[in-house]
């Protein structure tokens, strides 16, 4: 009887190597539904946590002995789980550390995704969504939605020109957070802070030339007599680009924008990590109160 762990894919050449490889790509991730997730924490999220969209996945002898768990699960889940050499590997992936998944987009129209994440954000406690408009860096785009979900927020949604939420950068970047999360993208920002308005959110812009300090919005949050944006309340955060920001215009969409608070010397904040501070502070002004 053969080795359950020898490798059953050894063309690195092969039709079914070339087809994972493309999806490097926004062509075919776009004409087949599908997109790459590579490396062990991103599959193994995949696997746990979005089973019925997992097609398949590849990993070779050394990686499906280490991350035996990753193998389990997938069986358990009746998925596809294929051994093949590190040749074949490598050939589908750079950077699938010897570990990769094809998984399936999610269905819908952005529009309806959007409704639907806004439809079950939570009744019993302050929502908290993050917005990325025209974000275009994939380790920074990635790394929102990581914080978003660390921070226990409710969905992200990457509006206007942003980067595709599919490019294998993002996806890695997320750490498997992708599959935690709504993450909705295709919808512009002006659609969106419409429909996050009618949801019930405030809508605050996190920007550098903000008349709001986040220190002291974070001082009074759930005060009723201080004036300006309460951070106690269900918020979405507006994000910019990298280099420029928010422009007027989408500044002007929010009901309020707000700066981080820049102590030493540094000129500016990178994206992720000012949206990182951000959502933090309404996660703390969202908290219940300790006994």
């Amino acid at each position: 009887m053969p080795d359950p762990l020898d490798p059953t894919l050894t063309n690195p050449r092969s039709d079914r190597v070339r087809a994972v490889r493309a999806l490097s790509g926004r062509p075919a991730r776009s004409r087949h539904g599908q997109l790459l997730v590579e490396g062990p924490q991103g599959v193994r999220e995949a696997v746990r946590h979005a089973a019925d969209r997992v097609r398949d996945v590849y990993l070779t002898p050394g990686a499906a002995d280490r991350y035996a768990e990753i193998v389990a699960d997938a069986r358990a889940a009746g998925l596809h789980v294929h051994v093949a050499t590190a040749e074949v590997l490598a050939a589908m992936s750079p950077d699938a550390q010897g570990v990769l998944a094809v998984v399936r987009a999610e269905a819908g129209e952005p529009a309806q995704r959007l409704a639907d994440a806004l439809a079950a954000l939570p009744q019993d406690r302050p929502a908290l969504v993050a917005v990325l408009a025209a974000a275009r860096d994939p380790g920074n785009a990635g790394t929102v939605v990581r914080a978003a979900d660390a921070t226990g927020a409710d969905a992200v949604v990457l509006a206007g020109e942003s980067v595709d939420v599919h490019n294998p950068k993002v996806v890695r970047s997320t750490a498997g957070s992708l599959f935690h999360v709504p993450v909705v993208a295709g919808v512009t920002l002006a659609a969106t802070v419409e429909a996050l308005r009618a949801a019930g959110l405030q809508v605050l812009a996190a920007d550098g030339a903000g008349g709001h300090d986040l220190d002291d919005l974070l001082d009074v949050a759930g005060d009723a007599s201080a004036s300006g944006p309460d951070l106690a309340r269900p918020t979405a955060w507006v994000f910019g680009n990298e280099a420029w920001g928010l422009p007027p215009e989408h500044r002007a969409l929010a009901d309020a924008v707000v700066r981080v608070p820049i102590r030493g010397r540094a000129e500016s904040l990178n994206l992720a990590t000012a949206a990182t501070v951000c959502l933090y502070a309404s996660s703390r002004a969202h908290r219940a109160p300790r006994p």
